[in-house]
């Protein structure tokens, strides 16, 4: 059957006491609606319309894409008016209704509640609460079958003891939606026009009502105040770790690991505290990562080790090269296999050949290093002229003695040598050894100024 979304996400979260509209908080790295929106992509619907208010420039702007329709909610009249909004775009067989500010639900659990949408049955997510307080209470008959929903703001003492909630989740036949939409009366406690209304429509009109739910709350917990926002976070940092472990990742501390996008991970992976993984990062199999490290949109190859404190964005780190304590990888850093580059040592669009070194203390960009060369501690590459950026070229087996400058565009030849505290502005053939210091003079009898009392 033929599948429209839509996903509420015009409230303000006045309770975020922020200027940025409340689906674009992040969970993981990523916006609560952002999340949403993945997770409806992986439904294959034919349509995804985003009811969009506060904020909605904003709203835009940060999720613009082929496959999303956004639809302006201008005033906030209700759940029941905001999928009206959304109404003249809709005509799949079944609607599914999700929201914005809601990003832990899972695939599986949406899958299974559309097998219960039909021309004739609609399909309620519900949610066993300890404490339901603020939910909409599912009020059933003598039989068990659902016959309504009741806001909290609305319920009597009676139906407020009843501890299974409504997520606001619902999966409902496409071609009655607009009946019951255009039925919707504000005449409660909010004045506003609930969403909640459908199901006693529905049963009315001699349609079922079947339930699902999720396999933990956390799956429909909302968030409307930092605290709450605090709370996904931590449960979806927790799931992460786990499903990590049960691939075959040793985690030193679950509890202190962060997962803010994408991961590929084979077995037999350590990773120690304090870690975090951002965007899309690889990680093979046998792979060390020291604590404290960032990972940003990098690949780790196979036995590759990260001491603590290294900080990698666009890195690609080779088959047992090792890296660290104290290293910074950026965008187009490579280490060839079996490379290393110590503590403080940073590189940018730069290569490091296999087996090659750079021990400490250095800068490297836009160069390229061949096999078994070794940097100095202090060498940099002088890549910057205040326009434009110049390339260092080495070829193999090079040593670069302490503290030389090479001033790019620059090229040392195989088995070139730089004495230490040189500064190369020119050529190096192989072999060779370049001097570029000044001449030492020594001044026999001088006398150190001294303070004037």
């Amino acid at each position: 059957m033929s599948l429209d979304i839509v996903i509420l996400a015009a409230g303000q979260g006045t309770r975020m006491r922020s200027a940025l509209p409340k689906v674009l908080h992040p969970v993981a790295g990523k916006s609560m609606l952002a999340h949403v929106v993945d997770t409806a992509r992986q439904l294959s619907p034919r349509s995804i319309q985003v009811v969009v208010g506060h904020g909605a420039e904003q709203v835009r702007e940060a999720l613009a894409a082929d496959d999303l329709t956004f639809v302006t909610q201008a005033e906030q009249l209700g759940t029941g008016h905001a999928v009206a909004q959304a109404l003249p775009g809709l005509t799949a067989e079944r609607v599914l209704i999700l929201y914005g500010d809601v990003p832990l639900i899972q695939v599986q659990t949406l899958q299974r509640l559309l097998e219960q949408a039909t021309s004739e049955r609609l399909g309620l997510l519900t949610v066993e609460l300890a404490d339901p307080t603020g939910y909409g209470r599912i009020v059933r008959d003598a039989t068990g079958e659902v016959c309504a929903i009741v806001e909290h703001k609305d319920a009597t003492p009676q139906q407020r003891a009843i501890c299974e909630g409504n997520t606001g989740i619902l999966a409902v036949p496409g071609a009655r939606l607009g009946d019951w939409l255009g039925r919707l009366s504000n005449h409660n406690a909010q004045g506003e026009y609930y969403l909640t209304d459908v199901i006693a429509m529905a049963v009315s009109d001699g349609l079922v009502v079947a339930t699902e739910q999720p396999q933990e709350e956390m799956e429909v917990q909302g968030a409307n105040d930092r605290i709450q926002l605090a709370m996904l976070e931590r449960y979806f940092q927790a799931r992460a770790a786990r499903q990590l472990m049960l691939q075959g990742v040793t985690l030193r501390d679950p509890a202190r690991f962060d997962l803010r996008g994408e991961v590929t991970i084979g077995r037999d992976v350590l990773i120690d505290i304090n870690v975090i993984l951002e965007g899309r990062v690889v990680i093979e199999d046998g792979v060390e990562i020291g604590p404290n490290c960032v990972i940003k949109d990098s690949i780790l190859r196979r036995n590759a080790v990260l001491k603590a404190n290294c900080h990698l964005d666009g890195a690609d780190v080779g088959e047992g090269a090792d890296c660290g304590p104290f290293a910074r990888l950026r965008p187009g850093a490579v280490l060839s296999a079996r490379a290393h580059v110590g503590n403080f040592v940073e590189m940018k669009n730069a290569r490091l050949g296999e087996g090659a070194k750079a021990g400490h203390l250095s800068y490297l960009g836009d160069a390229e290093i061949g096999a078994r060369s070794n940097i100095g501690a202090g060498t940099i590459t002088c890549n910057y002229d205040g326009a434009n950026k110049h390339r260092t070229v080495m070829g193999e087996d090079v040593f670069i003695g302490s503290n030389s400058s090479l001033v790019a565009p620059v090229t040392l030849g195989d088995g070139a040598t730089t004495a230490a505290g040189s500064t190369i502005t020119e050529d190096v053939p192989a072999a060779s050894l370049a001097l570029g210091r000044a001449r030492q003079v020594n001044k026999d009898g001088w006398q150190r100024p001294r303070k004037q009392r």
